[in-house]
């Protein structure tokens, strides 16, 4: 690995050389309020960090600082650095990834890779305003952070000619002193926030076809939980398109978490029994209500403590508070609504920005829309549900189901799958 003093990197015809070693730097959220857990926590964290970027197969270390982790490539490759902060993006738990430059812990090192930086940063070309950011977590490095701004400032003034605005910079460079090294960049990259996956312990998705329940899935990774997600197809009455859109969802989920499962139930058989049994109105509440019945068994299978769907109150005419009343009865496991107060045009911009929205939108059949009445009850009575699946044996009918999946495994920026 180059040293600290020598690092360049002039193969790269369209970035200046910088003085140092280039590697990314991860700046913490909410993860640094945990107190005496925050250590579990950050274990979690760098767990999915490696896990993340195992898919590149790119080598790092990662080491851990008071509120922000450093990851360095060994082959110290700026190219390698890039893929890395783009992968680390999507991460819970990062707030902002900067591709950092760590350089010796002198003062002459540090003002020159500052300069460098400034030399290769848009900014410079259209002589934007300039501010420095200097931040000692190291309080023995002899210079204050209030002296480091004006030295740096002043030479970075003296040779671009750039004006300074400190509080509304076109170009911010940022440095931090640590304990045994100086990190110095520029822009960064928002992170997904949140908490890693995994600290929240498990549950179930009951993912459709549709826009809402990939957000919903979505928010609860972001709040530390691993999801599994479970699909009903309406299959043998529909084809096969409305898996190949959970499948192509949950391949685009799986980079927030990795080690995504998909399970697809064929369910098309079962809805015809329960318009068989008399539902009528209440056919919608009734095959939902199974649904979350099958979930249940799943979800005890897999570990998962809860269910997740991607209701939204009063958005359709299943989702009135009577009838989600009514879904709460059918099941012992808690069902996590994370879009219950929000609107379509929230969801979508939501969809949008995670990239689910153009696969949600692509045609299909979906379970749903299979032998639906041509009115839906909106006022559903738990009593009058209950008499349906008394007279289905749902509970056996949900075991029946749920022995009958199938099992896939989409795997993010795998092009196999």
């Amino acid at each position: 690995m180059p040293t600290l003093e020598t690092a360049t990197h002039p193969q790269n015809a369209e970035r200046p050389a910088v003085v140092g070693e280039p590697c990314v730097l991860l700046k913490l959220g909410e993860i640094v309020l945990k107190g005496k857990n925050r250590e579990l926590f950050e274990r979690r964290l760098q767990n999915n960090i490696r896990a993340a970027v195992k898919g590149l197969g790119i080598k790092i270390n990662i080491w851990q600082r008071e509120g922000v982790i450093v990851v360095r490539t060994e082959s110290g490759e700026l190219a390698d650095v890039d893929a890395v902060a783009r992968r680390l993006t999507d991460v819970m738990g990062i707030v902002w990834v900067h591709r950092a430059w760590r350089v010796a812990k002198d003062v002459d090192a540090t003002v020159q890779a500052a300069l460098d930086l400034v030399a290769q940063h848009p900014a410079l070309a259209r002589k934007g305003a300039f501010a420095i950011r200097a931040r000692r977590r190291d309080k023995r490095f002899p210079i204050t952070s209030s002296d480091l701004n004006a030295l740096v400032g002043a030479k970075v003034k003296e040779r671009y000619d750039l004006p300074v605005n400190l509080k509304h910079p076109d170009l911010a460079v940022f440095i931090e002193v640590d304990q045994r090294e100086v990190f110095v960049f520029t822009d960064g990259m928002p992170g997904a926030g949140g908490l890693p996956v995994g600290m929240s312990g498990r549950a179930l998705v009951l993912m459709s076809g549709g826009i809402d329940s990939p957000v919903a899935a979505y928010r609860m990774m972001r709040r530390g939980l691993r999801v599994d997600f479970l699909h009903f197809s309406g299959m043998p009455f529909t084809g096969p398109e409305s898996i190949y859109k959970a499948y192509a969802l949950v391949r685009e989920l799986d980079k927030f978490q990795g080690g995504s499962r998909l399970f697809v139930s064929a369910f098309g058989k079962a809805q015809q029994q329960i318009k068989s049994s008399g539902a009528d109105r209440l056919q919608i509440i009734a095959q939902r209500r199974l649904m979350l019945k099958t979930a249940e068994v799943v979800a005890h299978d897999l570990g998962g403590a809860a269910l997740i769907t991607g209701d939204s109150l009063g958005q359709v005419s299943s989702q009135t508070m009577q009838n989600i009343t009514a879904l709460d009865d059918a099941v012992d496991l808690p069902i996590l609504r994370p879009l219950i107060g929000m609107d379509k045009t929230e969801i979508m911009a939501e969809a949008r920005k995670i990239h689910t929205l153009s696969i949600s939108e692509l045609p299909d059949e979906d379970c749903c829309t299979v032998l639906t009445p041509r009115r839906a009850e909106t006022r559903a009575k738990i009593d009058d549900l209950r008499q349906i699946e008394k007279r289905l044996d749902a509970g056996e009918l949900a075991e029946q189901l749920a022995a009958g999946l199938q099992e896939h495994r989409p795997s993010y920026g795998d092009p196999t799958t």
